[in-house]
C-alpha cells in the first residue's frame, strides 16, 4: 500500500535503527511501476518508487512533455494500484537540478498543498532538490528555505552534498578520482549548521563517497564508506544524540561488502536505477531475439500475435524487473522486514 506521512516517517526510522536499507527504485512507465511494487511484495520489503525529470516527461507522452503532469500521473497510477500490495511504499521525486526545478517539482508541491488543506496525504512523500551544480552555501541556502517550505506539508527533503560522478537525466558529475566525488566532513557539518539536524524538519542526505551513476569495469569506481562515518562522528561531537540519514546515489555494480559498510555507517535509502533498467530491457531482448520470426513477419509471414503482442515481452520484463528489485532488497538487508508484516 502507498504510505502515509506518518508510516514514511517509520521507514526511515526503522531503517535507521535496524541497520538496513530502503530500496529506492526508478521507474519510467506503468510497467516498471508494476515491476518495482511486485519486486518489493515478493521480498516483504518496504521501499521507495521514484521519477526522475526525463523520467516524468516520458510519462506524460511524446506529444505533451509534461515533467509535472508525467510524474503526477505516474503518483495517481501507484495509489490506485498500491492498496493491493501488502508491503508500504513511498513515492519520490529524483535529481531536480536548479534549472528543472520550478517547472518539475514546483506544480507537485503546489498540489501537495492543496491536498493538505483538504485534509488529504500530499502527492508525494519526499522531494530530491540536487543543488550538486552549484557552490555549496547556494545550495544550502536554497535547501534551507524548501526545507521550510516542505515540512508543514510532512513532505521529507533530500539534499546533496559533494556531486556524484556519471550521468543521470542530464546532470553530469566529475569523473573518478576527482576530490569532489568525496563529502568532506566540514561540508557535511555545514549541512547541519544551514539545516538543522531535525527540529525544521526532516531531511535526507546524499553525502557522496565516490558514487558515480551507472555501470563501470571493476577498479573504475572508488568507493570509501569510511567518508560517511567520519560524518556522523563529527556531527555527535557537536550535536550529541544527532545522527544523519544518508542517502546511496550510484549503486548499481557496488560489492556487496561496500554496500553493507554505507548502511552500517547510515544509509537508510539506496537508489537503484542502471542495474534496474537493464534488467527490464534484458528481457525483452531475450524475446526479441528468442521468437524474431514471430515478432517479425520474416519472409513473407504474418508472424505470431501471441510474440509481438506487448503483453508478452512485458510479462517477461515486469517479472525480470521484479527479480531484481527483489534480489535489491535481500543485500540491503530490507527483505522481510515491512512495517506491514504481521
Amino acid at each position: 500500500m502507498i504510505a502515509t506521512t506518518e508510516q514514511y516517517a517509520a521507514m526511515l526510522d526503522a531503517a535507521a535503527a535496524g541497520r538496513y536499507a530502503l530500496p529506492a527504485v526508478n521507474v519510467t512507465s506503468s510497467e516498471t511501476l508494476n515491476g518495482v511494487m511486485r519486486g518489493l511484495a515478493e521480498a516483504g520489503s518496504d521501499g521507495i518508487v521514484q521519477v526522475t525529470t526525463g523520467a516524468a516527461e516520458f510519462l506524460s507522452g511524446g506529444a505533451v512533455k509534461d515533467m509535472a503532469l508525467g510524474a503526477r500521473a505516474l503518483a495517481e497510477y501507484a495509489r490506485v494500484l498500491g492498496d493491493r500490495y501488502l508491503v508500504l511504499i513511498a513515492l519520490h521525486t529524483d535529481h531536480a537540478p536548479p534549472e528543472k526545478f520550478d517547472a518539475f517539482v514546483r506544480p507537485l508541491i503546489e498540489e501537495s498543498g492543496r491536498r493538505r488543506a483538504r485534509g488529504e496525504q500530499p502527492l508525494f512523500h519526499s522531494h530530491m532538490f540536487d543543488g550538486s551544480t552549484l557552490p555549496l552555501e547556494d545550495n544550502l541556502r536554497f535547501s534551507s528555505q524548501l526545507l521550510d517550505e516542505l515540512a508543514p506539508l510532512d513532505v521529507v527533503l533530500e539534499l546533496e552534498s559533494g556531486v556524484v560522478g556519471g550521468e543521470e537525466d542530464g546532470v553530469v558529475g566529475p569523473t573518478g578520482g576527482r576530490s569532489e566525488l568525496y563529502t568532506t566532513t566540514d561540508d557535511l557539518l555545514r549541512v547541519a549548521e544551514a539545516l538543522g539536524v531535525g527540529e525544521r524538519g526532516r531531511y535526507l542526505l546524499a553525502a557522496t563517497f565516490g558514487n558515480v551513476h551507472g555501470v563501470y569495469a571493476p577498479g573504475n569506481v572508488k568507493l570509501r564508506p569510511e567518508v560517511l562515518d567520519l560524518g556522523q562522528r563529527a556531527l555527535a561531537d557537536r550535536y550529541p544524540g544527532a545522527r544523519f540519514q544518508y542517502v546511496f546515489h550510484g549503486s548499481s555494480g557496488s560489492e556487496p561488502h561496500e554496500v553493507h559498510e554505507a548502511i552500517t555507517n547510515g544509509v537508510v535509502k539506496i537508489n537503484l536505477d542502471t542495474d534496474a533498467q537493464y534488467a527490464f530491457t534484458r528481457a525483452i531482448a531475450d524475446h526479441m531475439f528468442t521468437n524474431y520470426d514471430g515478432v517479425l513477419r520474416v519472409d513473407g509471414n504474418v508472424g505470431r500475435k501471441s510474440a509481438y503482442d506487448p503483453r508478452a515481452w512485458g510479462r517477461a520484463a515486469e517479472a525480470a524487473l521484479a527479480q531484481r528489485v527483489s534480489e535489491a532488497s535481500d543485500l540491503f538487508g530490507a527483505a522481510g522486514r515491512s512495517l506491514l508484516a504481521p
